[in-house]
């Protein structure tokens, strides 16, 4: 039995992800087998081989390939499915885009966001915003799966020296088209990679409130910033920083939530992170259900003085 994981990467660098997806891989049993599809993407190729566990790397390298368009990657897994009876993705953005056209090509039932697994054809996932844990058995000859990172220790990123393979590269999809990229650089963490991460809510009142009074705490801290879905509907931060069920899935070492009611569908995005601390000035908000330390107070007091503290 081999397994496929689908490699997220920039052409030069692994992401992280990818680590947590091998990790699920290895736990279903078998030869785990990483493709790396892209242009000019030796040096991508080459860490993907030193990924521990990894038993061997296929590498598609081709113009078409250079920025990753779902339709173009899904045929090059489509054009290598029959060999595996797994193929797994991380549950980004990126393989949330390319997971269900794989299974609706092969006809299968995709298995969403799973966070154990089992055995070879048994997996957990979450449903009712994490709330319960459905145990989903397939039968089906290709299981198509999506993997929660934070559910899963990412894979040692050096300890293999798995063998390269080329395959063909297949061609172009010709009714999609690479327009533009627009990438958001940030000074700090990646928000699912990172340790700490502060986030704010609707009870910081506006935009210029978030970065007054969150920005700088997470500055100290060497932290993430994040928000709830109500402060990216208001309108003050980009929903690139979304935490939760519509937005990113989150479990760093420390979440402080500022100005945050605990909403089900936040809770479902960061419950599992290690350490959780809740300032909210209503003592009765859900937050505080899940928090390991919470704090009932104004925020416009509380973080500047523990900003002062720090």
């Amino acid at each position: 039995m081999s397994i496929l994981v689908i490699a997220e990467h920039d052409n030069e660098s692994i992401r992280p992800a990818t680590l947590n997806a091998v990790t699920a891989a290895l736990a279903c049993g078998g030869d785990v087998h990483v493709l790396v599809a892209g242009a000019n993407c030796a040096e991508a190729t080459q860490r993907a081989a030193k990924i521990k566990g990894v038993s061997k790397v296929l590498v598609a390298d081709a113009p078409q390939l250079a920025e990753g368009l779902a339709e173009t990657v899904c045929a090059q897994i489509i054009a290598i499915a029959e060999s595996y009876s797994h193929i797994l993705v991380a549950a980004t953005a990126h393989g949330k885009n390319v997971a269900p056209r794989i299974a609706a090509l092969l006809d299968v039932a995709q298995i969403s966001d799973i966070t154990k697994v089992v055995s070879a054809d048994t997996f957990e996932r979450p449903i009712y915003a994490g709330n319960a844990i459905a145990t989903v058995r397939s039968a089906d000859a290709v299981k198509v799966i999506t993997v929660r990172t934070t559910a899963f220790d990412a894979a040692l990123a050096e300890g293999s020296t798995a063998p390269v393979e080329s395959i063909p590269a297949v061609e172009a999809f010709p009714r999609s088209t690479f327009v533009s990229r627009e990438v958001t650089k940030l000074d700090r963490p990646e928000l699912t990679a990172a340790k700490i991460i502060v986030s704010g809510g609707r009870g910081l009142g506006s935009g210029e409130n978030f970065a007054k009074v969150l920005e700088p705490l997470a500055d100290k801290l060497g932290a993430a910033l994040g928000a709830s879905r109500a402060a990216v509907d208001a309108g003050y931060v980009p929903n690139d920083y979304q935490v939760g069920q519509t937005g990113k899935i989150v479990a760093p070492q420390l979440y402080i939530a500022v100005g945050i009611s605990g909403a089900i569908q936040h809770l479902a995005g960061m419950k599992d992170s290690k350490v959780i601390v809740a300032i909210n000035k209503d003592a009765e908000a859900p937050i505080f259900s899940v928090a390991d330390y919470g704090l009932a107070a104004d925020l416009f007091v509380a973080v500047p003085e523990i900003l002062a503290s720090v």
